[in-house]
């Protein structure tokens, strides 16, 4: 039973995001936005959710919040002993931009080095996913480098 609720829940949620034709615009109070196919696929089948064991010496953890928004992420990494990021899990509490952009950030910094992790601006993330202008905060208060800085600083 509870699986079926998730699935409402899931199914509602992802009707707003889409602003669902059964909403005519008329009836909203806000103006109708409208998500890439992008923001829409990391937010319903979000890639990497979860944590990494944090006392592990090779995690590390950064943790962001955008108290204008009310968003938060915490990401993990797991790096080997060459430096290159082997694993990265999130979660995030926020819009569905938020958690598309974590989700994105995630697939991007796997396999890469410490170091190429932090040229991935949070501009290349709100570009990939066609983010509206109104929901460019929702990259830049989750900066990636912010995050995988503070991340990889923890483990070494």
């Amino acid at each position: 039973m509870a699986a079926a609720g998730a699935g409402r829940l899931r199914r509602a949620a992802s009707a707003l995001l889409l602003r669902s034709p059964r909403l005519p615009a008329r009836e909203l109070s806000a103006p109708a936005r409208l998500y890439h196919k992008k923001v829409v696929d990391h937010y319903e089948n979000p890639r990497n959710v979860g944590s990494l064991d944090k006392t592990s010496k090779n995690v590390g953890t950064g943790l962001v919040g955008a108290p204008a928004c009310g968003d938060v992420m915490k990401l993990q990494i797991q790096v080997d002993e060459k430096g290159k990021i082997v694993d990265a899990r999130f979660k995030t509490f926020g819009c569905g931009s938020a958690i598309a952009s974590s989700s994105l950030a995630t697939e991007w910094v796997k396999g890469k080095t410490v170091e190429e992790a932090l040229t991935i601006k949070n501009t290349d993330i709100a570009k990939e996913l066609c983010l509206p202008p109104v929901k460019l905060h929702c990259s830049r208060k989750k900066g990636m480098r912010n995050i995988s800085l503070n991340a990889s600083m923890e483990v070494y």
